[in-house]
């Protein structure tokens, strides 16, 4: 005899509520298990895949490890400490950036920016603000998001359980398919695999997506002579999941530095003198990676990778993100998605049963 609804969801409750709880004190320990997890789930398919060749578990793991250790000694090597030298050179050219913003329009624009006016008052202020807080923005990165003891721990700790995980996928999750309550079984699995599917969709796909688009932006823009070209392509690919967001803060963030850069810095021979002009090639070159860019993630990358149905709106993403994020802090965004698409599958489940019911078709309908 199944259990009255109201003590189910009362059950179901109180799990709920001890999952948040434990997510609220126990965020920063857990912290390297879900990107562990994370991680699992994002390769258990090219495991599975390279079992289906003839590999064992093991073999299939032990090659996606050595192929990501590699990865990522090449990433130390090559790409991370130019990412961070960028990053703090970037963080203080700011003050000179902004004073040449503002001598410009100085220039250009006397009346705009008279001494008394609001708008020179407020770049005054901004760039006051950049100037004094930008070195305190650094430090305050390298001691708590980059911190010694926080680095060794995540890169020990979390490549060990992602392989951990990865080698045991198939019997946890048989294991935890064992485990459901037998009278909703069907139910839960068929949530389960939409639930899959979705995030197979915007994790799998759109991760990719944003790598391929981070690593177009970063290798073009660093070979049209772009200064900070990689980390604008960086901050462009990982808010690529956002759609247009991406495209248009790392467009605007790459022309201009570009205007900084290229305008009026390019020697002329003008007859007997040298003046000084504008690169309008370089600016337009720039620009230019970020329409095709805005073209092939439209056309070509988000068609092929990621598909048409993913379920998860942007505004809603944002907001779960948002929500996660402010009371449960990195670990909350981490766990955002899948519970964004968790909730969003059982929501059209029930929107769903609702349309079934008779309280959405009433009784006419049966007369």
């Amino acid at each position: 005899m199944a259990l009255p609804v109201g003590q189910q969801a009362k059950y179901w409750g109180i799990a709920t509520a001890v999952f948040l709880v434990s997510l609220w004190f126990l965020g920063d320990v857990i912290l390297p298990f879900v990107l562990g997890g994370a991680i699992a789930y994002c390769l258990d398919p090219i495991a599975d895949r390279l079992e289906r060749l003839g590999c064992s578990r093991i073999a299939a793991v032990a090659i996606i490890t050595l192929v990501a250790l590699f990865v990522f000694i090449l990433l130390i090597l090559l790409v991370i400490p130019t990412l961070v030298q960028q990053t703090a050179s970037l963080i203080e050219t700011a003050p000179a950036l902004f004073d040449r913003l503002r001598t410009g329009l100085t220039e250009r624009f006397p009346q705009l920016m008279d001494n008394q006016s609001v708008a020179y008052q407020q770049l005054l202020t901004i760039g006051e603000a950049i100037q004094s807080r930008g070195g305190e923005l650094i430090n305050g990165l390298l001691s708590s998001a980059l911190g010694l003891i926080n680095i060794i721990v995540l890169l020990v700790i979390v490549p060990v359980v992602a392989v951990y995980m990865l080698l045991d996928w198939d019997n946890m999750t048989a294991k935890i398919d064992s485990m459901l309550p037998r009278d909703h079984v069907d139910t839960i699995r068929q949530l389960a695999r939409d639930i899959d599917a979705t995030l197979a969709s915007f994790i799998r796909g759109q991760g990719t997506v944003c790598l391929v688009l981070g690593t177009y932006y970063a290798v073009a823009l660093m070979l049209a002579g772009l200064n900070f070209g990689l980390i604008v392509g960086f901050i462009a690919g990982l808010i690529t999941f956002i759609p247009y967001v991406g495209a248009l803060v790392g467009g605007t963030l790459a022309v201009g530095l570009a205007l900084f850069q290229f305008w009026g810095s390019v020697e002329v021979p003008d007859g007997d003198t040298i003046a000084y002009g504008t690169n309008w090639l370089r600016i337009g070159i720039v620009a230019g990676i970020f329409g095709l860019g805005q073209f092939l993630e439209g056309n070509i990358l988000t068609p092929k990778l990621v598909g048409g149905s993913v379920g998860l709106h942007p505004v809603w993403l944002l907001f779960a993100l948002s929500v996660f994020g402010t009371l449960f802090g990195f670990v909350g965004m981490l766990v955002a998605v899948p519970i964004a698409a968790m909730i969003g599958v059982v929501a059209r489940w029930g929107l769903a049963q609702y349309k079934d019911s008779l309280l959405y078709r009433g009784k006419s309908e049966d007369d």
